[in-house]
């Protein structure tokens, strides 16, 4: 499909989705809310497609809600902001009703999804960093929750993410002061992966994005992915549970298989997902 608000883009297994409102440091709208989910999707059944790369362009990662929407909003009295999303089938329909809702629905997404912050990243633009799967920060990032500054909550569930990434006292500290901070400390709070100098970041993210789509199991990231974001609604006994339901298929799987053979022969693996 023609995107209006992002580009797409395929290579090596690696599929990457830019917001692409530079002009406006990648303000977030409807429309990329819709063309990113249905980028997904495309990512999703494309089996060609192994891993997911969100970022981008020019010299922010998204600024959060565009201006424009939040003033039409405030004119509104609020309704503009209150109409219905529309009713999709969800990426996973055995997924935890938490991960079929507007925002939330990357988890269900069955590839890895990396975010790559390669600038200003602030709102609701780090609240989607925070749904993908891992977050890579150029070290010219620099990251704000923004909320208590606009008058504004801590919105689309960042505070259930939020906390459980960073700590409950860090992350009260970066919702109500809503104060910015550079790569490094999001690095120290555990808010990001890695930093990366800016002049390279690109580059050696998609080398490791490359790196899992061509020498790991896509049948083992996709079955651990979904192992992972269950786990933080499940008790341990119940996520050892699901664990062993979980094993029996993967030692009949055409990627286990491949997994011991390469091992033994000494050769570069060919997994196929199944």
């Amino acid at each position: 499909m023609a995107y209006e608000q992002i580009l797409y883009d395929v290579q090596d297994g690696v599929a990457t989705i830019t917001l692409n409102r530079p002009e406006r440091l990648n303000a977030w709208t409807g429309t990329i809310a819709t063309e990113v989910k249905a980028a997904m999707r495309v990512a999703s059944d494309d089996d060609k497609v192994r891993v997911i790369v969100l970022t981008g362009a020019g010299r922010g990662f998204c600024s959060g809600a565009d201006m424009n929407n939040l003033q039409s909003i405030q004119s509104s009295g609020g309704a503009a902001g209150r109409s219905a999303a529309p009713v999709e089938e969800p990426f996973d329909p055995k997924s935890d009703p938490s991960f079929q809702l507007s925002h939330s629905y990357f988890p269900a997404v069955p590839k890895p999804i990396i975010a790559a912050i390669n600038g200003a990243c602030a709102g609701l633009g780090l609240i989607m960093t925070l749904y993908c799967d891992m977050r890579f920060a150029s070290d010219a990032a620099v990251f704000t929750t923004a909320f208590a500054r606009r008058g504004l909550i801590a919105e689309h569930g960042i505070s259930w993410l939020l906390p459980r990434i960073v700590g409950i006292g860090n992350a009260t500290d970066l919702l109500f002061s809503a104060r910015k901070i550079g790569a490094i400390e999001a690095k120290e709070l555990g808010l990001v992966n890695r930093v990366i100098p800016h002049q390279s970041f690109m580059d050696e993210v998609m080398d490791y994005a490359r790196m899992l789509a061509n020498e790991v199991s896509p049948r083992s990231t996709r079955e651990m992915k979904r192992e992972i974001w269950n786990a933080m609604f499940q008790t341990l006994g119940e996520a050892v549970e699901a664990a062993n339901a979980d094993m029996p298929g993967s030692f009949v799987s055409e990627d286990f298989k491949e997994g011991v053979a390469h091992f033994l022969e000494k050769r570069a693996p060919a997994f196929t997902g199944r």
